[in-house]
């Protein structure tokens, strides 16, 4: 029986998805595959490189760095997040991504991005770490307006989490059977409808298809979160959900290293009171991820 996580975004609300990816590698916590959406990828392929706290060490480092986030990269670049500086310059040179203990983890890493032309999700797996995989996790991560999309084979891709948030279905449609799903919004929250809405599909005049789907992400999403809630209600055993308490009330770009470092430790605690409850989930050890201790960097 495969073990899966799945692991949802949320711009910097990710920093409580590292505090708990980070007590999982060092309690050895191992799962047979992960899907990322947008920051669940982009901070959750740490996990299967095995390298505890990095996330949130670049994160402080750089939080101030107008290339890393901020107004001036988007309107310099048309990227909020600076493409070269996160996917180029920080994994390559300044807090260089441990590509070979990526590969030689058998943990599978997949993420999901959204066609830009159909608005649909694409499912990718991640195997190598290279530049054309940290061109896909760009993809996921790549909000819309904020971000140009990401060409790959001739095809532009935008943020998963504007096709499939919290992709399970997916996950159990190849074979994952035993899932846990980590959340970064509190138990009840449901997403708004943003008035914002008629201004993002103007703007993504060139995307019909997408525009369309964001008028309706909310209900999807909010009832992806209906049937979770149901499942964990009914103790499905298939299901084992994971989620801060309450709001975590960070900002999408977050400069404070102190407000960072607060919702980490957020999530460390809650990854520290559940670990329990996701080895015994998990089999023991988990699945066959290979998260050998010698391996870390």
């Amino acid at each position: 029986m495969k073990t899966g996580i799945v692991l949802e975004g949320g711009a910097m609300r990710g920093m409580f998805t590292a505090g708990v990816l980070d007590i999982f590698i060092e309690n050895k916590v191992q799962f047979d595959g992960a899907i990322g959406v947008s920051a669940g990828a982009v901070f959750g392929c740490n996990l299967k490189s095995l390298q505890l706290g990095r996330v949130i060490r670049y994160n402080k480092r750089f939080c101030g760095n107008w290339r890393y986030c901020s107004l001036k990269s988007w309107r310099k670049t048309g990227d909020l997040y600076g493409a070269d500086f996160c996917y180029n310059q920080l994994p390559y040179r300044l807090d260089p991504f441990d590509v070979r203990t990526y590969r030689e983890n058998p943990m599978r890493f997949y993420v999901v991005a959204t066609d830009a032309e159909t608005g649909k999700p694409v499912y990718r797996e991640l195997e190598r770490g290279d530049g054309t995989d940290m061109d896909w996790f760009r993809a996921s991560a790549s909000m819309p307006v904020l971000s140009r999309p990401v060409m790959i084979e001739g095809r532009g891709y935008l943020d998963g989490g504007c096709s499939d948030s919290i992709p399970v279905k997916f996950f159990e449609s190849i074979g994952y059977q035993k899932n846990v799903v980590l959340l970064t919004q509190p138990p009840g929250y449901r997403k708004k409808k943003s008035p914002l809405l008629p201004a993002v599909r103007l703007m993504l005049h060139r995307y019909p298809a997408l525009g369309r789907d964001l008028t309706e992400r909310a209900e999807v999403y909010n009832a992806v979160l209906d049937n979770l809630e149901q499942r964990e209600k009914a103790g499905d055993p298939g299901l084992l959900l994971i989620r801060p308490s309450d709001e975590l009330n960070i900002g999408k770009m977050e400069k404070d290293p102190e407000e960072l470092e607060r919702v980490y430790q957020i999530g460390r605690e809650t990854g520290t009171r559940v670990l329990e409850r996701v080895v015994e989930f998990c089999g023991g050890a988990g699945g066959d991820g290979g998260n050998d201790e010698s391996k870390r960097r």
